[in-house]
């Protein structure tokens, strides 16, 4: 088990937290060797605008708030913004959009991300009661709960079981340049899942660990969201 992450986990758990907050679970596919996309956090509009020049337009922005799981649900994802003024206005209109759905929640900031895009993809992990550990591999992004396009596999798994899971994938079309789009690199998305296997074999106190959306694009693959919970 790698010591730096049992020691995020183990932090958590004396919190008496089951459900890791973004800069916990980022800090966590950090140390795993996952690749992620450029990210600063913000504590208000001010610092969000500066984190924005650093990145660099265009920027996503995203509510970090640990009672506020299914952000877009909630208008807390805004993508797309191109300058200081259109991060004002989603700024603002983020804030009501939580109050609204989330009046209790508390707001620790928000994070200014870099935007990627490509083919969203998704890795995702659960605890069956009767099967036990479980991963999935499947078209990812805000549409996953209506596509349902998702093969899924028993921890630990091979390489030869993620070849076959993503030969599973009904829009595995989507992953070999479709109408454009950029070419999945087979052996870096099986080496991620292969990765995030890993982590919840070593980890068994990981109930449920997301990464949706993982974006394709002609350079590689991007971990954009990330989620955390534990038994």
């Amino acid at each position: 088990m790698n010591e730096k992450i049992r020691l995020i986990l183990d932090a958590v758990k004396k919190e008496e937290r089951s459900i890791l907050n973004y800069e916990e679970s980022r800090e966590i596919m950090k140390i795993a060797g996952i690749p992620l996309n450029e990210m600063k956090i913000a504590k208000n509009r001010d610092e969000a605008i500066f984190e924005a020049n650093n990145i660099g337009y265009p920027i996503v922005l995203k509510i970090i708030s640990k009672e506020v799981l299914h952000k877009s649900d909630a208008g807390g994802v805004k993508i797309g913004i191109k300058s200081d003024a259109e991060l004002k206005e989603a700024y603002e209109e983020m804030m009501k959009n939580i109050k609204q759905h989330y009046p209790n929640a508390i707001i620790e900031g928000v994070s200014i991300e870099e935007m990627v895009e490509g083919v969203e993809l998704l890795i995702g992990t659960n605890t069956d009661s009767q099967f036990g550990k479980m991963i999935a591999l499947g078209i990812g992004g805000i549409f996953v709960e209506i596509y349902k396009d998702i093969s899924f596999r028993l921890i630990p798994i091979t390489k030869e079981d993620v070849k076959e899971m993503i030969n599973e994938i009904k829009g595995k079309k989507l992953l070999d340049g479709y109408r454009g789009m950029p070419i999945v690199d087979k052996e870096k998305l099986i080496s991620l899942t292969l990765k995030v296997s890993q982590i919840i074999e070593e980890n068994p106190s990981i109930k449920e660990m997301d990464l949706n959306p993982i974006v394709a694009t002609n350079e590689g693959l991007k971990a954009i969201d990330a989620r955390i919970i534990l038994e």
